[in-house]
């Protein structure tokens, strides 16, 4: 595994060209945690895809947790067979009228995967980085990926400290306050992620999985890096998350 490509937050089922989508991937050898956000479409995602590079996720998006609580026991029947997690989290912002539940069900998921151990969980922080910290605390029994960031710079000391990755975008190259977060961010803890489709290109079409390239190409620029010293960070950074 030397000079490749990853994306570790991709949503490939929500994709309308699925096939197109998984035969470039393919093409390109690019290692892809595939994101879902809810157990029933983990399910359906996991049983039309067989790949070495595309590997489905268990997810549970924070946003629909009060919605679908019917799931959850699914969720916990499927955690154990299931070494990637995502998209999971807390989100103050657009579902902060369901706190309560979204606090319950994260907490029973950390202890669970900290009981379990070897998991890789790509988390949802918005307005709610306090809180995903403080849950996951110091000594988690797994790896962890802060998903698209934007909480303040003191949170990444201390998520640094507990062990915390952190998947960058494009359009965070696009904000002033994105710009300030990726530069604070230590390079051995940075991760690639596209977020495919909810990210736009300049064409105003969706930042796809095979065009992750140029985010490593603005990383490598950010931190005055050539393009080989900045992948080989990252492919490093990436196999660490899979030990």
């Amino acid at each position: 595994m030397n000079n490749f490509l990853f994306d570790t937050h991709a949503h490939l089922d929500l994709s309308t060209n699925f096939n197109e989508e998984v035969n470039s991937i393919e093409k390109l050898k690019i290692y892809t945690i595939a994101v879902t956000n809810l157990p029933p479409l983990y399910v359906k995602f996991k049983s039309r895809i067989e790949s070495k590079y595309i590997k489905p996720a268990l997810g549970f998006h924070p946003e629909l947790i009060e919605k679908y609580q019917k799931y959850i026991p699914q969720m916990w029947r499927l955690l154990d067979e299931a070494k990637y997690i995502g998209e999971v989290g807390l989100d103050y912002k657009a579902a902060i009228n369901s706190k309560a539940i979204q606090l319950s069900f994260f907490e029973s998921l950390i202890h669970k995967c900290n009981d379990l151990g070897g998991k890789v969980l790509t988390i949802h922080s918005r307005n709610s980085v306090d809180d995903v910290l403080s849950i996951i605390g110091r000594r988690f029994n797994s790896k962890f990926i802060l998903h698209w960031y934007s909480g303040n710079l003191k949170n990444i000391d201390v998520a640094v400290a507990n062990g915390a990755y952190f998947s960058i975008n494009n359009a965070m190259f696009n904000s002033n306050n994105g710009l300030k977060i990726i530069n604070h961010i230590p390079p051995d803890r940075l991760l690639l992620e596209s977020d495919y489709p909810f990210v736009i290109s300049k064409n105003k079409t969706p930042f796809r999985v095979i065009d992750i390239n140029e985010t490593v190409i603005n990383l490598a620029k950010l931190k005055n890096h050539n393009y080989d010293e900045m992948l080989k960070v990252l492919n490093e950074n990436f196999k660490q998350i899979l030990r």
